[in-house]
């Protein structure tokens, strides 16, 4: 992870149809070591599609994706070795307690038992989980459900970090201390950071990708939308939701 040229998460031309319909069409971005990148777009647009792609979930019908050097389609093992995933809807075992799950999580990645010791130990300062950590997952908040979930997701200490609505359930506090947290994970890392709360994405990104009706439509630094939207008289958010109107009559359905 020190070369700091090359991709971490590497998307080109990827296109992903269900049948008829075309859901991702030969989207393309690239991820280095040390970014975060905010991704962004309307229901419908994408996203989970792309993000289930990138976490083998799904293999795209064109482009390549690789994680690490690892592709998706050729290396899906090696992939899954170099990410973290956690999903909009992280799916927990409710009758384990957290450091259950945990450990149970950390030797499904093939950690050693004096490797998993050190992670679990990190993830739980991490996570601020000590509260919990001796309580059954079907205990915890909403909140801590989801630290539960981002803690699952670096327990192995992945490459590439992609998050789906992670701050879904926490507070404003939680809000600011995730935050802070993700900038501490950056470097050596590459992070695709998606979310609804397009206020939330320029506070934390340094960039922002967003697709609408499955194309790339933006990948820019946050410092140039928001350079745009001073020069326009516009705010940041409605210079990004400009950004993700439906494109003009003659554009693809």
């Amino acid at each position: 992870m020190n070369d700091t040229t090359r991709p971490l998460l590497d998307i080109r031309g990827v296109t992903k149809r269900y049948g008829a319909t075309v859901a991702v069409e030969r989207v393309s971005f690239a991820i280095r070591p040390g970014e975060i990148v905010g991704f962004v777009g309307p229901n419908g647009a994408g996203k989970s599609t792309l993000l289930k792609m990138v976490s083998t979930y799904f293999a795209p019908d064109e482009g390549t994706i690789e994680l690490a050097g690892s592709d998706v389609v050729k290396d899906p093992l090696g992939a899954r070795a170099s990410l973290g995933y956690l999903a909009e809807h992280n799916a927990l075992y409710d009758g384990m307690r957290v450091v259950r799950y945990l450990e149970f999580v950390g030797r499904a990645r093939g950690l050693d038992r004096a490797q998993l010791a050190e992670r679990l130990a990190w993830t739980i300062e991490s996570c601020a989980l000590g509260a919990v950590i001796k309580k059954r997952v079907q205990e915890c908040s909403k909140g801590y459900r989801q630290r539960i979930g981002l803690a699952a997701a670096l327990i192995h200490d992945p490459a590439v970090i992609a998050l789906d609505e992670p701050t879904h359930g926490l507070d404003p506090v939680q809000m600011a201390a995730f935050r802070d947290f993700l900038r501490s994970l950056a470097p050596g890392r590459a992070i695709l950071f998606s979310s609804h709360i397009l206020g939330e994405v320029c506070d934390t990104c340094e960039r922002v990708v967003a697709i609408h009706r499955g194309r790339l439509v933006a990948d820019e630094p946050v410092t140039t939308i928001s350079s745009r939207a001073r020069e326009a008289g516009r705010t940041l958010d409605q210079e990004l939701v400009r950004l993700l109107e439906p494109a003009p009559e003659g554009g693809r359905a």
